[in-house]
């Protein structure tokens, strides 16, 4: 039997590494290239059914990806390219939104110009819906869009290209709207891995003082467990719908209020924490709850981790 070839975008990111493990621990037999712009930290190297290699690329070189793509041909793509965070594409909104858009629209044109049959997964954000009332959580696909920065914005565009190359060209695109997804190996420029590394300072710290610094911290998010995601995305690659969209969340909320306080209960703390100003956010949603009874219909994916497991797995990484 053939392996299934999966092209990746966005390889050196903390999702990549745990689609991989997730087709090593499943024994799924697979050849796998990965790309990213920025050089490739992962050991790929010792897996038993996986056959996987690296090459760094810019998605913005047409002539390089036509190359990748005429040579590889990938049956799978999974688009995880992006500049992901909503912080800072308030700093840098130029390249946020070149990103998240021109690098996707170049990738599917030179698939679509290749003709060669694959199913690609445009990974999109829960940021996409924007400040919502109460009444209507949880969030379901049909939700009015109102995206409230330039990162949700470019995720926005991202989809309704997608929607174009499979309406008009019948290209085989899923979307998803993926919320706060955590984990190991995420960056500590997200709010998480942030609060980890902080609260296992001071828990090694003499101070009697246990202050934590953060943004606003009375925001809610339906965070989902990374490993959990790529389940989801492999779910999708096989039993998805064509041209559909599909949240993909635990379908319950938590504030960050919250989060700190199972953080510091299961590192045996008690701490406080204070706003710094430079790190609230000029318009930011105040609550994100989704509903995934879609995806479950659609492919029998369901979370697995709550959010106690998935905070304790992130404090053993950074400790």
């Amino acid at each position: 039997m053939t392996a299934n070839k999966f092209l990746i975008t966005g390889f050196s990111g903390f999702v990549s590494k745990h689609f991989l493990d997730y087709l090593e621990n499943n024994e799924i037999d697979a050849k796998v290239l990965g790309i990213d712009i920025n050089d490739n930290a992962l050991d790929i190297k010792n897996f038993k059914h996986i056959k996987c290699e690296f090459q760094r690329v810019d998605l913005l070189d047409k002539s390089k990806v036509e190359k990748i793509i005429s040579t590889f041909k990938p049956n799978f793509v999974l688009h995880l390219a992006s500049n992901s965070s909503v912080a800072m594409s308030w700093k840098c909104p130029v390249e946020s939104f070149t990103n998240n858009t021109t690098i996707f629209l170049n990738l599917i044109e030179t698939l679509r110009l290749s003709e060669i049959q694959c199913r690609i997964l445009s990974i999109g954000s829960s940021e996409e819906y924007g400040n919502v009332n109460s009444v209507d959580l949880p969030l379901k696909e049909d939700h009015l869009l109102q995206p409230v920065s330039p990162y949700a914005v470019a995720r926005v565009s991202q989809e309704m290209i997608s929607k174009v190359y499979v309406d008009s060209y019948g290209m085989d695109i899923i979307m998803t709207r993926s919320f706060n997804h955590i984990g190991t190996y995420q960056k500590d420029i997200f709010v998480i891995p942030s609060f980890a590394k902080q609260l296992i300072d001071l828990k090694k710290s003499n101070s009697i003082a246990k202050d934590l610094t953060t943004g606003d911290t009375s925001i809610i998010r339906d965070f989902v467990d990374v490993r959990d995601v790529v389940k989801a995305y492999y779910l999708l690659f096989q039993k998805g719908r064509k041209g559909t969209i599909y949240n993909i969340c635990r379908g319950e909320g938590v504030s960050l209020s919250e989060v700190i306080q199972i953080m510091a209960s299961i590192l045996n703390i008690k701490v406080t924490h204070h706003i710094d100003a430079t790190l609230v956010r000029p318009n930011d949603n105040k609550i994100i709850i989704g509903s995934n009874e879609k995806i479950k219909q659609d492919t029998g994916w369901t979370p697995t981790y709550s959010i106690q497991e998935s905070l304790k797995e992130v404090l053993g990484y950074y400790s």
